[in-house]
């Protein structure tokens, strides 16, 4: 330190008061100075404070400052280290690590003269640079260490990433540095590689230095440190944490697409999601809470499946893809008992009741597709009345059909038959006869099921397989085959403005405000404008349907209605004059449209409204801390169930081109549009999904080895990797090509 005065300062010690001013020293040096005065290791030094470094033609010369420059370096017989301070780095919102000059390895006068105007040009403004002088330390070791993982957001951990010499080639990227993760008390939980330059006991002493910054500076640091060679611990730099991970508040739902993936895989605009999203939430509320699995009341505070980035995503535990945790008074508590005990014997009936049900819902919901006229001809309120028709249908649908599929043992008595393989088998027809894809949407409503709802209700059917490949053949399937090498011309081909596309027969009942309340019913041999026929809805010449594919059927003609409603609204206003173009519609919410239809204005700000989001697929399990996505660490094992279909072995396809014979196929969720793909496979890998799901019951149909619910399995078997698949027990693993032999 010199000078203490009121006079101006050439330059201030580390250990002065002024030093910890950042408006004087910069905050590099303020951190530093605040840490000397709590007695941690930090090496002596100087601050060329900030208005001497803006006049610094006064201050080159003054014996000040060669003053402290001998001091600190015994005459030049120790390098310095010269370095930036700014008042505009190391801040609790942005570092500004790295924009600003450091000078290593200064030597004599005349080099540390240079290296401080090299240092002060390096300033982004005036009166924002210091510059701080420190010996330079040859040091035996040295690196970062957070005091919190900066990517996960967890606060009691540790982040350590160490190399030989000093921390410079690791903090300017030249080297990787060896990561230690470790608990706040230095006990390591996980290192990138095996040895490396710190032993425990420095990283012991490396969790006790990131303890005593915290509770200095009030917060996770971001420290640089270095062992000397003779085993002293330095401080070399401290600054807040900056862009540290949200965590997600205690007790926050695990998230995760799920089975709902299935239904909904696509991205979801506002409108699409209350149409579909809601009704979905609904339903399985209702049949979650007749089985005794959850209380109304927790289903009041929370929803079930709800959007997240407009993609659906369902909580895991309510759907039992966690198991939840038992309280240590539960077993005092009479309360669970007797609601398990009164869903029981509800369940006990439904289940004696339940294909009859399923029977009657379906009937119904057929004969009120059956009396929907050309959507053309409906009046707004009608369109309004139709639309709520078709949420209040969906919940009753989506909740019965959880119940089947908890209740009713797949494959009892139904040879099999699902509502994907009904779909494929009539694609294969549709094509077999050379139609177009909107006429085989038209006339064989039953291949929606391999097409999630979309607005504009433009059904995008799945491409037709290679010629070379096995042709689908579902059970029950009437042995017509697509003609090898034709190709589907677009399926919007019809003008989805007509509100009539890929269907001109497609109606809405007129009276389905009133049934909305009291539920769908009708005639079971009533044909519905879907090309449903009798009970099942399969055709005279299809399959028979057990209850649940019945139900799954019928949901997504529901939801196709809807879509359908929901464009031809669209397109009336815009032609109107109310919108500018009828895709606009999507940015609606359900009760805005309502409104719109029954004479209320449209929002004002609707053209305003952010386009729905594009974004990627959620993590297979995650947690919301605010708005953030934070992925769940997977527990002990991968998470894989098998979902039956026997063995098979192959190389792993991945991407979105048409997989080749004998592949086995590793995506992150079961999308019905994959059913054409499946004859072709040699196995089926899903990072999400269940074996109750529409394409693994089909797999299993048609003898493909499937696996679900294997997490990270994209990642972990890139394309080209030679891959078993046991969909007995559940075990994938990769194979040298003399074990896939054995396996054949």
């Amino acid at each position: 330190m010199v000078q203490q005065s009121t006079r101006a300062f050439w330059t201030i010690g580390l250990d002065d008061p002024l030093a910890t001013v950042p408006d004087r020293a910069g905050a590099k040096a303020a951190n530093l100075a605040r840490a000397a005065g709590h007695d941690l290791p930090v090496l002596p030094g100087f601050v060329i404070p900030v208005p001497c470094v803006d006049r610094h033609e006064r201050y080159a010369d003054t014996r000040d400052l060669r003053a402290a420059w001998a001091r600190l370096s015994r005459d030049g017989e120790r390098a310095l280290v010269v370095r930036s301070s700014s008042t505009l780095e190391d801040g609790e919102v942005s570092s500004m690590a790295g924009r600003f000059t450091s000078v290593l390895g200064v030597a004599g006068w005349a080099d540390f003269r240079r290296a401080v105007d090299e240092v002060a040009a390096s300033a982004t403004g005036p009166g924002t640079m210091a510059v701080l002088v420190q010996p330079e330390l040859d040091a035996a070791s040295g690196g970062v260490m957070f005091g919190a993982d900066p990517v996960d957001g967890r606060t009691d951990r540790v982040i350590v990433s160490a190399a030989p010499g000093g921390p410079q080639a690791l903090v300017g990227g030249e080297v990787d540095g060896t990561r230690y993760d470790l608990t706040r008390r230095g006990r390591l939980v996980g290192a990138d590689r095996d040895g490396g330059p710190l032993t425990p006991l420095q990283l012991r002493r490396l969790a006790r230095l990131a303890a005593r910054t915290a509770h200095v500076f009030g917060g996770p640091q971001d420290v640089e440190f270095a062992f000397g060679h003779d085993g002293r611990l330095w401080l070399l730099q401290s600054r807040p944490v900056t862009a540290l991970a949200p965590l997600p508040p205690r007790g926050a739902v695990l998230l995760g697409p799920g089975p709902v993936a299935e239904t909904l895989p696509d991205p979801l605009s506002p409108l699409e999601e209350d149409l579909w999203l809601v009704p979905l939430d609904r339903g399985l509320g209702e049949a979650l809470a007749t089985a005794g699995a959850v209380s109304r009341r927790a289903l009041r505070r929370a929803p079930t499946v709800r959007a997240v980035g407009g993609r659906a995503a369902a909580d895991l535990r309510r759907l039992g893809a966690e198991p939840a945790r038992r309280r240590r008074l539960d077993p005092l508590n009479p309360l669970p008992p007797l609601r398990r005990l009164r869903a029981a014997w509800r369940v006990g009936r439904l289940r004696a009741e339940l294909p009859a049900l399923a029977a009657d819902i379906a009937a119904g919901v057929d004969a009120d597709l059956a009396a929907v006229p050309s959507l053309h001809e409906l009046t707004d309120a009608e369109l309004a009345a139709a639309l709520h028709w078709t949420r209040a249908t969906l919940t009753a649908l989506h909740g019965l059909e959880a119940l089947a599929g908890t209740l009713t043992a797949p494959g009892t008595g139904d040879g099999g038959a699902t509502a994907a393989g009904h779909g494929l088998a009539a694609l294969a027809r549709g094509r077999a006869r050379g139609h177009a894809d909107a006429r085989i949407v038209a006339s064989e409503p039953g291949v929606l099921t391999l097409t999630p709802p979309a607005i504009p209700p433009t059904p995008s059917l799945p491409p037709p397989t290679d010629p070379t490949a096995p042709t689908p053949r579902p059970p029950h399937d009437t042995g017509a085959r697509p003609k090898p090498g034709r190709r589907a011309p677009d399926p919007r081909e019809d003008d989805p403005t007509t509100g009539t596309h890929a269907a001109t027969a497609t109606r809405a009942p007129r009276d389905a405000g009133a049934r909305a309340e009291g539920g769908t019913r009708g005639s079971r041999d009533a044909a519905s404008a879907f090309g449903a026929r009798g009970r099942s809805g399969a055709g005279a010449d299809g399959p028979v349907l057990p209850p649940r594919e019945a139900l799954r059927m019928r949901i997504r003609w529901v939801q196709e209605l809807g879509a359908r409603l929901a464009w031809t609204a669209g397109v009336r206003f815009a032609d109107g004059g109310a919108l500018a173009r009828p895709g606009l519609v999507r940015a609606l919410r359900f009760d805005e449209l309502v409104s719109a239809l029954r004479g209320g204005a449209l929002p004002a700000d609707l053209e305003r409204r952010p386009a729905p989001p594009r974004t990627a697929p959620l993590p297979a399990a995650f947690r919301l801390a605010g708005e953030r996505i934070v992925a769940e660490a997977p527990p002990p094992g991968d998470g894989a169930r098998p979902a039956g279909g026997g063995r098979g072995a192959g190389l792993v396809h991945a991407g979105p081109e048409e997989p080749p014979p004998g592949a086995v196929l590793v995506v992150r969720t079961l999308a019905p549009s994959l059913a054409p793909r499946l004859p072709a496979l040699a196995g089926l890998v899903a990072e999400t999904g269940s074996p109750l799901s529409h394409l693994a019951i089909l797999a299993r149909e048609m003898g493909v080895p499937t696996v679900v619910g294997l997490r990270g399995a994209v990642d972990r078997f890139p394309s080209g990797t030679r891959l078993l698949v046991d969909g007995d027990t559940g075990r994938v693993e990769t194979l040298d090509r003399a074990d896939e032999e054995s396996v054949a």
